[in-house]
């Protein structure tokens, strides 16, 4: 969504990565970003400072994940990522193991931390909730289940799979150039500094270029590695949100 109020510098951009079937995802592409918003007018158009934007971003997390379990088919999760631009701020929020990645002077730098059960503050707040955490064919997994441990969704996990984002506000400077939003279809084949490098070709400079070519580069290069998940990747130029 771009362009919020009539203010190019307002926006909110999104990935959202179901298991479990595309019930969650789905229902978080349609709503999450609208919560998030109506969190923000609830503020009542106050001077809103990075940490009043982040909090009503984890509010519109929380109230889609409330939503989807009263619905009727609750089947499956979702991860999320989210970056939300406001007056010339930044707020990346994300649950579960999709990640934002920012190109700083070409340098990346991630801007969120994947939620797995490997985590040990994961693991230890999973653990002193009643839940446990093993391997399964080298994969930590939560109730022997799943390799994410938040998430909107998943019910039958619901006390250790929570829906609370971590968040992350910057102030967006020149030498911030372009952002990635991606699943972990892309990040368990390509390293961060790998993906900027790739991407950084078709983002900076003053010549118009196809950001879905560099997109399709992404997914293309980790595919041919191998991988057989979901695969999204979203690039967002930065220099319009100064």
């Amino acid at each position: 969504m771009t362009n919020l109020q009539g203010d190019r510098k307002n926006a909110i951009f999104g990935v959202y990565d179901g298991h479990g079937g595309v019930n969650a995802s789905e229902f978080a592409a349609k709503n999450l970003d609208k919560n998030v918003l109506e969190e923000l007018v609830g503020c009542n158009n106050k001077s809103l400072d990075e940490s009043d934007v982040a909090d009503a971003v984890k509010r519109g997390y929380l109230t889609t994940d409330a939503a989807f379990l009263k619905g009727e088919n609750v089947k499956g999760g979702s991860c999320c990522v989210t970056a939300m631009f406001r007056d010339g701020n930044l707020v990346v929020a994300n649950a579960g193991d999709c990640r934002a990645v920012m190109s700083v002077g070409g340098v990346a730098e991630a801007l969120s931390s994947d939620h797995r059960p490997s985590r040990d503050d994961e693991r230890t707040r999973i653990e002193t909730t009643g839940g446990y955490v093993d391997t399964f064919r080298g994969v930590w997994r939560i109730q022997g289940s799943l390799a994410v441990s938040r998430g909107i969704g998943d019910a039958d996990l619901k006390k250790w799979v929570i829906a609370e984002p971590e968040t992350k506000s910057l102030r967006i400077d020149e030498e911030h150039e372009f952002l990635i939003l991606a699943s972990d279809g892309l990040w368990d084949k390509v390293s961060n500094q790998e993906a900027v490098d790739i991407a950084r070709p078709f983002c900076v400079g003053d010549e118009e270029k196809s950001l879905l070519s560099a997109c399709k580069k992404l997914v293309d290069l980790s595919a041919s590695r191998g991988s057989s998940d979901d695969i999204s990747v979203m690039l967002i130029p930065l220099r319009q949100f100064i």
